[in-house]
């Protein structure tokens, strides 16, 4: 397999959930025009332009309304991202109906993708549980959250910080933000940094000289300065007395800026019209630009009998890098190629009372789906021995995928479907299907070795007797031992890598072949 097409299928969780997780962590703020109180709430629409380094590579709005009964906040955003020189295009919307005291009634949530599209909505019963409805490719399912009270959305996070107390600079405010993108609680805190003055264009006007927009108009805004964290991540963002972003940026080196509409909207534009077919000119490659160079040729992974490395520069406190092949002392990791048992103590399906979570179906996980079941019983070809049926079933997953670039929130029904995907499809997919047959399974995620560097990567683990890592992107069985695992679940999981991206360096102590 070509570089390209190893490449593809190592595609970063992060920017699998890219465009949602821009739109859930910039856009917080963005529908918040709060600053005397809901009585006194004004109709108001902002606009915004991302950026990557210095191109633009998106563009978003933020619109805030009044009803009879409340207030609707909706925004808009849209991406073209480069990955592997080709474009990956993604929109999310949001639209959430707050009654007049500012409560939670419904929301709306879509990203759409050339993947196909994700949904999510729900609706407060009462003032204790929240229904909630995700459809992902025509597969539609209900969840009941049990809630403490009235539920906080990112969207609203700033409303209740705005109006809850007046900020203090080195103050930190906590709350309990229910997610939709990964339909959990999250604790989010809001540390106040100081007081800054931003100057932002207003209006402008077209001249036909140019061919272009001149300003007309600037504004300058007083700003509280507030760095945002969860899961260890921290982002920051310059916030107007109403709460509403005036601008944010991440140590990965998006940006979000207000701006005129014209100017936002007709950057994004070029970026459909432009020679590169609908890619940022100058925006770096988002998955060459994650990769990790280690400053040395390691051999082919399937060659690598044990693996040290020394991690550098970044807190490991909260990840799980110790357990099963891997050994973690200090800051130094050291990963030993997983072998398979002479055999397993036990025959398909496993006892469901046993391994609740490993076994059991979730909204974006369907293991009891009709077709995710008839799937997983072709691929396992009648076996009932663990080990047997889980290399059958990454062969199956490796070959009848496509390795495609996506921007989605992976779901096995809409992956099976499509046939296509990177590895955080080919991983969603293959769990399901173990799952469907009994073979325990979890995801994992962190970093994989490929031709000279270290990619953000995804794959799955079964238990064997002890939790063996395959990997039906790259198609090993087992996983080579240059599968550096960070962290073991979901998307609530995999999102902490994002606090590793340009951050973590890798230095390589010891490797022996085998």
């Amino acid at each position: 397999m070509g570089r390209r097409a190893l490449a593809i299928g190592i595609l970063s969780v992060w920017v699998a959930v890219l465009a949602w997780h821009v739109r859930r962590e910039y856009f917080r703020p963005l529908a918040v025009r709060l600053a005397e109180a809901s009585a006194n709430l004004i109709p108001v629409a902002s606009f915004y332009t991302i950026t990557l380094g210095d191109a633009p590579i998106g563009y978003a709005a933020s619109r805030i309304d009044t009803v009879p009964s409340g207030f609707v906040l909706e925004d808009d955003l849209r991406l073209r991202v480069r990955a592997l020189g080709s474009d990956a295009p993604a929109s999310a919307r949001t639209r959430v109906k707050l009654g007049d005291r500012l409560d939670l009634e419904d929301f709306e949530f879509s990203l759409r993708s050339d993947f196909g599209e994700f949904q999510v909505g729900g609706k407060m019963s009462g003032d204790s549980l929240l229904e909630v409805r995700i459809d992902a490719g025509g597969d539609e399912q209900r969840l009941a959250v049990p809630t403490d009270g009235p539920i906080l959305l990112p969207q609203v996070l700033p409303l209740h910080f705005a109006l809850g107390q007046e900020p203090e600079p080195g103050a930190t405010y906590t709350y309990e933000v229910f997610d939709p993108s990964v339909l959990e609680r999250q604790r989010v805190t809001m540390e106040v940094i100081g007081r800054d003055t931003i100057v932002y264009p207003d209006s402008v006007d077209y001249d036909a000289a140019s061919a272009g927009w001149i300003i007309q108009r600037l504004d300058t805004v007083e700003t509280w300065h507030v760095r945002q964290g969860f899961g260890g991540i921290e982002l920051d963002s310059w916030l107007d007395a109403d709460g509403q972003v005036v601008r944010a940026t991440t140590p990965l080196g998006y940006t979000i800026e207000r701006t005129a509409f014209e100017i936002a909207w007709n950057r994004y534009r070029d970026l459909e019209t432009n020679p590169a077919g609908g890619l940022a000119i100058g925006a770096p490659d988002i998955i060459e630009q994650t990769a990790i160079s280690v400053g040395v040729d390691l051999p082919r992974g399937e060659r690598i009998g044990e693996l040290t490395v020394r991690l550098r520069n970044v807190d490991v406190a909260g990840f799980d890098l110790a357990g099963g092949q891997q050994r973690l002392r200090g800051d130094t990791l050291s990963v030993s190629a997983a072998a398979l048992p002479e055999r397993v103590e036990y025959r398909l399906p496993a006892d469901h009372d046993e391994w609740p979570r490993e076994l059991a179906a979730t909204p974006l996980v369907q293991a009891e789906d009709p077709e995710i079941r008839r799937a997983a019983a072709e691929a396992a070809g009648g076996s009932a021995d663990p080990s047997v049926v889980a290399q059958r079933l990454n062969r199956w997953v490796y070959e009848r995928l496509a390795k495609q670039v996506t921007l989605s929130v992976p779901s096995a029904k809409q992956v099976l479907a499509a046939r296509q995907g990177d590895c955080n499809e080919h991983t969603v997919l293959y769990v399901a299907m173990a799952r469907a047959l009994g073979l325990p399974a979890r995801t994992a995620a962190g970093l994989v070795y490929v031709q000279g560097r270290f990619y953000y990567h995804a794959w799955p683990e079964v238990w064997l007797g002890s939790w063996v890592p395959v990997d039906p992107t790259l198609g090993q069985f087992p996983a080579d031992a240059s599968h550096l695992r960070f962290v073991i679940g979901g998307l609530a999981r995999q999102v902490e890598l994002v606090r590793l991206v340009g951050l973590l360096e890798l230095d390589v102590v010891s490797v022996e072949e085998r």
